[in-house]
């Protein structure tokens, strides 16, 4: 062999040995809307009654991660999917309620960058399907916040069927233009996410499926509720046939990943947008109070990550974690890194998707609702400040130790008063830095 040629020839029998680089991971966010805490098979205090009806969504956590402490950053659902679509706190931009229906003096700021914005630059299509409730306005809707494709409604609810009278901001529209009525809403996104799916399997993509459901109104399918059967009120059975639904069409886009040949390598998310909403059936136990309240029933969801030949099926995290966290752990999984100028306020949760014994740097969780004067609430370790203030005269700040109590029911605060002034400070340190609301 001539001399020369034989280091060219062992590197490239080396390269040849070499596994190929992994492709980016399509990613799929399966989010419902107002569903309750205990509502599925897959949690620790499942209302059994209702978990029978969602098979699907118990399958998808054995076979991934469970996280049994999981946040939004929102209590309701517009400035929750705020949060989540920046990795930042809204309160930092002022989105800090929900946006009032047919509001048209703006949205989500156009300052801000969003998750599709982020993975677009890195070969990414990015499409959204159903919910939006992030603005009205042409310059605020999906196709000029960082999505392709758009299939789905501006407004926060709809009904379920096809509307008599149709609302500009209810109907679905396709890209901008308005589409039809006719089929059941949520029928509908699970189809329009198997659509995109389908196009869209040659290169990664992003889709971000946005059900309205178990949010109100509660109209299910006749069939649907007869499959619920009895349940100790006529409110709940049409409750629990809404999630049977949200189940079925969980369900569909997971057998249409299967089918293209992609589950193998497509990290999974579902989670719900708020604290379950009690008024229309969900049930939080253990957790206190419900949607649009700083207790564990408004801000604590369901949560599970499935991701083959990353994620070690039928794992249980109790890590703390909050939705501020997607935007960097899909960039992390893309291989992007945040620019210099990007202030995320969430962490990368890849570490623990890949190693069961890796652990998150430790960091304070905050909440605030309805502004300055409105309730907060700051969660540090295992201890948890709520202050509901202007909701409450006279209301005091309470403390509560949440590895012993949950609930929230044994209020600490005059037993630890270094604590509760420890968290005081951080809390106010943390309001410093916020926006007035826009609206």
């Amino acid at each position: 062999m001539i001399p020369r040629l034989a280091p060219c020839l062992a590197a490239l029998a080396l390269l040849a040995a070499s596994p190929a680089p992994a492709a980016p991971p399509n990613i799929v966010v399966l989010f419902s809307d107002d569903a309750g805490h205990a509502d599925f098979g897959f949690q620790e205090k499942a209302d059994p009654a209702l978990a029978r009806l969602t098979p699907r969504l118990t399958a998808l956590a054995k076979e991934g991660v469970v996280f049994n402490q999981a946040y939004v950053s929102g209590a309701v659902c517009s400035p929750s999917r705020a949060g989540l679509f920046t990795g930042r706190y809204q309160q930092r931009f002022g989105h800090e309620t929900n946006i009032p229906p047919n509001y048209m003096k703006g949205g989500l700021p156009l300052t801000e960058k969003l998750a599709g914005d982020h993975l677009r630059p890195l070969g990414y299509a990015t499409g959204l399907i159903g919910k939006w409730h992030l603005g009205y306005p042409e310059a605020y809707q999906p196709n000029q916040r960082g999505f392709d494709h758009f299939f789905g409604l501006l407004q926060g609810s709809r009904s379920y069927f096809p509307m008599k009278k149709e609302a500009p901001h209810q109907v679905f529209l396709l890209n901008g233009k308005p589409t039809p009525e006719g089929g059941y809403t949520t029928d509908r996104i699970g189809d329009g996410a198997c659509d995109f799916i389908r196009s869209h399997k040659d290169k990664p993509f992003f889709l971000f499926v946005s059900f309205t459901t178990p949010h109100g109104p509660l109209q299910p399918k006749p069939e649907d509720l007869e499959k619920a059967g009895r349940f100790g009120s006529p409110k709940r059975a049409k409750y629990a046939a809404l999630v049977k639904s949200l189940d079925d069409n969980c369900g569909k886009i997971l057998d249409c990943l299967e089918k293209e040949g992609l589950a193998g390598n497509t990290l999974v998310v579902y989670s719900n947008d708020n604290g379950g909403q009690t008024a229309t059936g969900g049930i939080n136990t253990p957790l206190r109070a419900a949607k649009g309240q700083v207790y564990e029933g408004g801000i604590r969801v369901p949560m599970v990550m499935r991701w083959p030949g990353t994620i070690t099926p039928g794992r249980r995290v109790d890590t703390p974690v909050i939705t501020l966290d997607w935007l960097p752990t899909f960039l992390d999984a893309a291989g992007g890194k945040p620019g210099p100028d990007l202030k995320l306020d969430g962490l990368s949760l890849l570490p623990l998707l890949k190693d069961p014994a890796a652990t998150l740097p430790a960091r304070p969780l905050f909440w605030r609702t309805n502004g300055p004067d409105g309730p907060v609430a700051i969660r540090d370790a295992d201890w948890k400040l709520v202050h509901l203030r202007g909701k409450k005269a006279g209301s005091k700040p309470e403390l509560y130790q949440l590895s012993a109590d949950v609930s929230e029911e044994i209020d600490l605060a005059a037993k630890h008063p270094e604590k509760l002034k420890e968290l005081k400070a951080k809390l106010a340190a943390w309001e410093a830095t916020l926006a007035k609301p826009l609206w």
